[in-house]
């Protein structure tokens, strides 16, 4: 019986490989509950006494209820995320393990991601997990630093939205592990509403023209060694890491469709490398 679970689990784990988590639960939830439901209307009656239940039937029973709490949590409530870079330092950290709040912006059909109901608007400043434009099958964290009608500029580091500087004050200095033990200067800024902080490497260029791609409204765009402008299409948003100058965001390779986003960070729940950083709440 252990060794059959095993091989479930093992399974389980081949498929998210190559599909949606979001998917992969609900097929297994149909799949299980076919055979559980199967079995109760056919099978079971024509069992005689004392005679065993198929192990299939078995792990069947067992694991749909799971599988159906845990797809209904993760499509409608929260899900966690582990940050595997640091794009977003001093804000989340590599190995942070964070809970996105999936219901903030509105109701959206598993799987498909479509929004049946709205709730809140997404709002500049905000941290968001979004799939990735280039390769929706891979998850992406950024800040919202525009909505659409935006006009975002960005030049000698610093941020304009719609013609208004983005208020900036400098806040101490962050030591980079992963470049050297670096000693970076970092900032406090403000968009919208929500303060966080973000930091700087003063020696590299604001973007780095031989990366940026050709991608979906580029004409909105207009880039030069000094920086980037680019006028936000409607429902879409301009995302951009809080580690500026080590960040892959929307200035290389576009915008993210609303369709895309999946909710807002809101908790750090677990760091093994640093427990100091559970409870963390994420601005």
């Amino acid at each position: 019986m252990t060794h059959r679970y095993a091989c479930f689990i093992a399974l389980m784990g081949l498929l998210l490989k190559f599909t949606d988590f979001a998917a992969v639960l609900l097929l297994a939830a149909v799949i299980t509950g076919l055979i559980w439901l199967y079995d109760a209307k056919f099978s079971r009656p024509k069992r005689s006494a004392g005679e065993a239940e198929p192990v299939v039937v078995d792990m069947a029973r067992a694991f749909f209820p799971v599988i159906v709490v845990v797809f209904l949590i993760r499509s409608f409530w929260v899900e966690p995320f582990k940050i595997p870079s640091g794009s977003m330092k001093p804000t989340l950290l590599v190995g942070d393990f964070i809970l996105v709040n999936k219901y903030t912006y509105g109701i959206r059909i598993p799987v498909i991601n479509k929004k049946v109901i709205d709730v809140n608007p997404v709002r500049r400043g905000d941290v968001v997990v979004f799939r990735y434009p280039i390769d929706p099958s891979v998850d992406y964290i950024k800040r919202v630093v525009g909505v659409p009608g935006d006009k975002v500029v960005y030049r000698g580091k610093r941020l304009t939205i719609n013609g208004e500087a983005v208020a900036v004050q400098g806040s101490g200095f962050y030591t980079d592990s992963e470049i050297n033990y670096m000693r970076l200067p970092t900032f406090n800024e403000k968009l919208g509403e929500k303060n966080h902080q973000m930091m700087i490497v003063p020696a590299q260029p604001p973007v780095i023209l031989a990366d940026v791609r050709q991608f979906a409204h580029r004409e909105n765009c207009e880039y030069n060694d000094d920086g980037f402008s680019c006028t936000v299409p409607a429902g879409q948003y301009f995302m951009m890491g809080d580690n500026r100058d080590h960040s892959a965001d929307s200035r290389y390779w576009g915008f993210v469709p609303d369709d895309h986003i999946k909710g807002r960070a809101f908790l750090v729940w677990m760091n093994f490398g640093d427990l100091k950083r559970i409870g963390n709440g994420i601005e």
